[in-house]
């Protein structure tokens, strides 16, 4: 999800008032393999004392699961702009919760706020959607991806592989990006039925102009599988853990083959 530092201003007042509590950012890197370098630098919810993302959204409810999307989002760019990620190249991806967002041009507005107020591109922001949250009304899911994608956001589907919906939420609307799920990628450089699955994937993503970015990369057998069926865009610990409130530099990779 996202966040800024807990002792700064931003959505301040939202955290205390709307929500009741406090929470704040850790940054993982996605890793451009043939680059060495961060492509992207996802933000991750934390509780303001680093507790994990199961402590805070344990305290999200119907009544402020809209008050938190729109903290997160605000929380996530202008902790990456203070840490200086506006300065660079790489893309900063967000988590939003597609069914906290009731008319995506209204709920953008905040975005487009912090974005302008902190001085971070929009054109590098990416929003993602986790497959493995149910989507009560897929249409609105469809309209909420157009208008990002008109206002120049990127559009991802996170955890591809594991969720509710699968092939057919990607045949309703096709984002920029899809993040392969760790049951995807796991052990792939020893298990025929992951690569043969996750090439057919890669087809239609071709297929379809999608980027493709695998998650959860953990050994250079992975990472080796992987890059030989064509993904060079990698997260996991293999590269870094996620970091509270601090953007990792990645170790620098070599084309296809990585040094742990």
């Amino acid at each position: 999800m996202t966040a800024e530092q807990t002792n700064s201003g931003g959505c301040g007042g939202l955290c205390a008032e709307g929500l009741g509590f406090d929470f704040t950012m850790a940054f993982q890197p996605i890793v451009d393999v043939n680059g060495g370098r961060p492509w992207a630098h996802e933000a991750l919810v934390r509780g303001p004392n680093g507790q994990g993302a199961g402590w805070v959204l344990g305290q999200v409810t119907e009544a402020n699961r809209y008050a938190f999307d729109q903290a997160c989002r605000i929380k996530a760019i202008e902790l990456a702009a203070r840490l200086g990620l506006g300065q660079s190249d790489a893309y900063l991806s967000i988590n939003f919760l597609p069914n906290a967002v009731y008319q995506a041009e209204t709920c953008i507005r905040a975005t487009l706020a912090a974005a302008g107020r902190t001085g971070f591109p929009p054109k590098r922001i990416i929003f993602e959607v986790t497959e493995n949250e149910r989507v009560v009304d897929s249409a609105h899911l469809k309209s909420i991806f157009a208008e990002y994608k008109r206002q120049g956001f990127h559009t991802a589907i996170d955890d591809f592989g594991s969720g509710y919906s699968g092939l057919n939420l990607l045949a309703e609307f096709q984002p920029d990006i899809i993040k392969l799920d760790m049951e995807l990628t796991r052990a792939i450089d020893t298990d025929r039925a992951r690569r043969s699955i996750v090439g057919a994937i890669l087809n239609v993503c071709r297929d379809l102009g999608i980027i493709p970015v695998a998650e959860g990369v953990e050994t250079p057998g992975e990472a080796k599988a992987l890059r030989d069926l064509g993904i060079t865009l990698m997260q996991g610990y293999l590269f870094a853990r996620p970091a509270l409130e601090t953007l990792v530099s990645a170790p620098v990779v070599d084309a296809g083959l990585v040094e742990a």
